[in-house]
């Protein structure tokens, strides 16, 4: 590849990116499926992979399937994962033996689509490949994003270094707050996405703060009310 073409791969959601819910991919039974047939109402992660891929996808996929299995949410209650093919050249069996034994049937979609189909899902999510004919692959961002259930992209993560507590408050906000029960809510509250690290960071520290500037600017008030009432009643004795 020259490195004019490695430049272009390059992962970059734009703003306010949607997945369009009606472009058509086949499962693999051979069945027609639209995006919003595997997002199927719930917060979704979503895996773009080269199905023939001998480096990063397979890693990528162990990572990612390990990572869903610590979040405490289950598939198919409480999010979908669609993994679709980059490589429209992968057939159905490619897309099996890649994903057998790495995930459930539960709310678990597994695509191939045309060129065309991949090509405008990829390009919705600003995920940039390039064919490295010299190798007959495609070079492609290490990366996935969660969905909400609109096709929304909520954040973007890096698929080698992904932690089960971050892809939980992914799913958890790609779901606006309507899984994980309360003690979901309050760690969306607690916590804030680090977009350059692709990471969640506590935020506890800052609404500390907040509160104590919130208190003293309250006390302040509460003194200097006291005071002018305090005047005021010696100004009338």
């Amino acid at each position: 590849m020259t490195e004019q073409e490695i430049g272009r791969v390059a992962f970059d959601p734009p703003a306010d990116a949607h997945v369009p819910l009606a472009l058509p991919f086949t499962n693999l039974d051979g069945h027609a499926v639209s995006v919003r047939d595997a997002i199927d109402g719930r917060p979704t992660l979503l895996i773009p992979a080269d199905f023939t891929c001998r480096q990063i996808c397979g890693p990528a996929l162990t990572i990612a399937s390990s990572a869903l299995r610590q979040t405490g949410l289950a598939a198919g209650r409480d999010y979908s994962l669609i993994i679709v093919g980059i490589d429209p050249r992968d057939s159905r069996d490619d897309a099996r033996r890649f994903t057998e034994g790495q995930t459930g049937q539960a709310g678990t979609a597994v695509l191939t689509g045309t060129s065309d189909t991949i090509r405008t899902l990829l390009d919705s999510i600003g995920y940039h490949t390039a064919v490295d004919r010299s190798r007959d692959a495609i070079a492609h961002p290490a990366a996935f994003v969660t969905l909400a259930p609109d096709g929304r992209v909520v954040r973007a993560l890096s698929s080698l270094a992904l932690q089960p507590g971050d892809l939980r408050l992914a799913l958890l906000e790609a779901g606006n707050g309507r899984i994980g029960g309360l003690p979901g809510r309050i760690a969306l509250l607690c916590y804030g996405f680090d977009a350059v690290h692709g990471i969640y960071t506590s935020r506890i520290a800052a609404i500390l703060q907040l509160l104590g500037a919130t208190t003293i600017a309250a006390m302040a008030g509460l003194i200097g009310l006291l005071l002018v009432r305090g005047k005021r009643r010696g100004a009338s004795a």
